[in-house]
């Protein structure tokens, strides 16, 4: 007997039957890699080592002490005299964490040019920051308000306002339509 033949069959495996399985593992697995990256240190997430600072860099972030101005705009004794302290350090292969320590034991914290991040030169930071915020929680509050006030007055508005009589509006409208 011949009857229709069948197409042969594939020889696949057959699925599993969990077929998201192991697209979820690989999305954990890569989040788990994007968190360990975020995590490292950059000079580890990269691999790369640190760049070596320069003068400039440096000067741009420490203050010379006798004028009270950032460093590379200073021009005076005592700023030639940090630039020369920098740049022998910078030749001693420091970096700009140690550079900065060893000008604040040089020449105290007023050569940073930023205030500290601990007692009350932190309000230095905070006062800017809960200003912001106070005045982003006021127009959460007022926005809404002023926006219903001004849809109550274009109501009155457009309540106040006459309607034109029928042939009056005919006419204006033809008027109108003469200028189109």
């Amino acid at each position: 007997m011949t009857g229709p033949r069948r197409p042969p069959r594939s020889r696949r495996p057959p699925r599993s039957r969990r077929p998201h399985s192991s697209r979820r593992e690989g999305v954990l697995l890569a989040a788990a890699l994007a968190l360990t990256c975020a995590l490292l240190p950059p000079t580890l997430a990269s691999g790369a080592a640190t760049p070596r600072t320069s003068l400039p860099v440096i000067e741009r972030q420490v203050m010379c002490v006798t004028c009270k101005i950032p460093l590379n705009v200073a021009e005076s004794p005592q700023a030639d005299r940090e630039r020369r302290f920098i740049q022998g350090l910078i030749d001693q292969g420091e970096g700009e964490a140690e550079i900065k320590r060893a000008l604040v034991g040089q020449y105290g914290p007023a050569v940073l040019g930023l205030p500290g991040a601990h007692g009350f030169d932190l309000t230095a930071y905070l006062v800017p920051l809960a200003v912001v915020l106070a005045l982003v929680g006021l127009l959460v509050v007022l926005l809404p308000r002023w926006r219903r006030r001004a849809r109550a007055q274009d109501a009155r508005r457009a309540a106040d306002q006459p309607t034109l009589a029928a042939p009056d509006a005919a006419r204006l409208d033809a008027d109108l339509a003469r200028f189109d």
